[in-house]
């Protein structure tokens, strides 16, 4: 096997585990909702997936998400809160928000509807 072989197959095993690390290992950003008011909330920025994806709140008192959309993609005009049964349209450059009352603790996904844009609402 030629060095030119060897670095051209080394480099797409770079690539590879580049992949897999971003996709299904990475932890992502997590943050604790802000309470003003006694109201949670916290700003998500919609560019490339939802910064932050992970959002931590308390049981029982109100959470406002507040979508910011700064990207084009047709895939991130809309987002999805299936346990909440809420949905909202994010125009481009718009700040949205979106109310919830979390009355039990858990996981709960928000995303885009294709499924590839992926956060979560931790519930305490």
């Amino acid at each position: 096997m030629t060095l030119d072989k060897v670095l051209v197959d080394l480099a797409g095993l770079a690539a590879i585990a580049l992949i897999v690390w971003y996709f299904w290992l990475s932890k992502g950003l997590r943050v604790r909702a802000l309470a003003a008011g006694g109201v949670q909330g916290a700003l998500i920025v919609v560019r490339g997936g939802y910064i932050p994806d992970t959002i931590v709140v308390e049981r029982g008192r109100p959470v406002r998400l507040v979508f910011r959309r700064e990207e084009s993609a047709a895939c991130s005009e809309r987002v999805l809160l299936p346990a909440f049964a809420k949905s909202a349209l994010l125009p481009q450059g718009q700040e949205v928000a979106v109310d919830i009352l979390p009355t039990e603790p858990g996981e709960f996904p928000f995303t885009c509807p294709m499924g590839m844009l992926k956060g979560r609402l931790i519930v305490e």
